[in-house]
């Protein structure tokens, strides 16, 4: 039987697991280190939004753009993949933050937007565009997702070892067209830093919209 590329997706783990025994082991210092800095990227995402819209947030951290969901009043939906993480982000929303991987995401036109800011990057190559599938599921016709990646264009660890996948924008347009239909809203390329780190790097990040 002839091996395709849609096997290799569908067989590829979503997740890394040193990179999770970094987030757990890290949990009271990371959850600490962005408690000041809302995503530059958030206000104008939820602009796009109606009153009162329904955001699942994957990869949720501290819970620092939870709380300017919550401020903003939309109805929110914070998740982590890491429990330590989640149980940290609980106790600064006072809001539940719920356990979940981004391979358990089921969901199916429940939520008017999607964000993922600075989390998806952590999903190895050959499985971002299943995860990608679940995320336009998830979405309501017409409905926002919004992911920021570290770039560079070739997936490698930093020096924590954490897993990346260091997209360029051709893999990044290439992860977003396999994964279903898309309306690219806008992609943005900048420089940026990371976790207790000043050296900045390049990123990418894209607002796109399943199709009503």
């Amino acid at each position: 039987m002839m091996h395709s590329d849609a096997d290799d997706v569908a067989a590829a783990t979503a997740q890394d697991d040193e990179t999770l025994k970094f987030y757990t082991s890290e949990a009271p210092v990371y959850t600490a280190s962005g408690k000041a800095g809302v995503s530059t990227h958030l206000a104008a995402f939820l602009k796009r939004l109606p009153r009162g819209a329904k955001i699942l947030e994957l990869g949720c951290g501290g819970g620092r753009d939870a709380e300017a969901m919550m401020a903003a009043g939309f109805e929110f939906e914070p998740t982590d993949g890491t429990p330590e993480i989640a149980a940290r982000a609980e106790e600064r929303l006072r809001h539940p933050v719920r356990i979940m991987r981004f391979d358990e995401l089921e969901a199916d036109q429940a939520y008017d937007a999607v964000w993922a800011n600075a989390s998806l990057l952590h999903v190895p190559r050959k499985a971002l565009p299943g995860i990608l599938t679940r995320v336009r599921n998830a979405l309501k016709p017409g409905g926002y997702h919004f992911a920021s990646y570290k770039g560079g264009g070739q997936e490698g660890r930093d020096v924590f070892g954490r897993y990346y996948n260091y997209l360029s924008r051709e893999d990044l347009v290439d992860s977003y067209s396999r994964s279903g239909d898309w309306e690219t809203v806008s992609i943005v390329e900048y420089l940026g830093g990371g976790y207790q780190t000043k050296v900045q790097g390049p990123w990418i990040a894209i607002t796109a919209r399943r199709p009503d």
